[in-house]
């Protein structure tokens, strides 16, 4: 793992968090985007060399809104960037840690991803990301 990627924050409403990390940061979020198959809204922004990802839930089963209904809002996962997300992946699981996604798959901000299972990292919820190249 090089370096932590992104904090990534789950929000009930993404645009009252927009203005508030946009205040608190002295400058506007640089992309919104849809992720489908996780079943949510991001926003990026850049904090220094630092990336935070506010998440909000576009359907009630999302695990956003699962973990919303749980927690509340707040901090969600810590991701990590990676140069082989398949190699990262194969090397945690030989060393025991549960996967969540066994294969990455394609997330926000142009990258592959896959989750470790936070029973595996002691609650904390894990992201690998590896950017994709094309």
């Amino acid at each position: 793992m090089k370096k932590i990627e992104h904090i990534g924050i789950a929000v009930k409403d993404i645009d009252t968090s927009n203005e508030l990390f946009a205040s608190l940061f002295g400058k506007e979020h640089y992309k919104i985007e849809d992720v489908e198959s996780e079943g949510v809204k991001t926003s990026f922004f850049e904090c220094g060399p630092n990336k935070i990802e506010l998440l909000q839930a576009t359907n009630e089963e999302s695990p956003i809104a699962k973990f919303i209904k749980k927690k509340g809002e707040g901090i969600h996962h810590i991701a990590f960037a990676v140069d082989d997300i398949e190699s990262e992946i194969a090397r945690l699981t030989g060393e025991g840690f549960k996967m969540i996604h066994e294969k990455p798959k394609r997330g926000a901000d142009n990258k592959l991803i896959a989750f470790l299972h936070p029973k595996s990292t002691n609650g904390v919820l894990i992201e690998l990301c590896q950017d994709i190249k094309e």
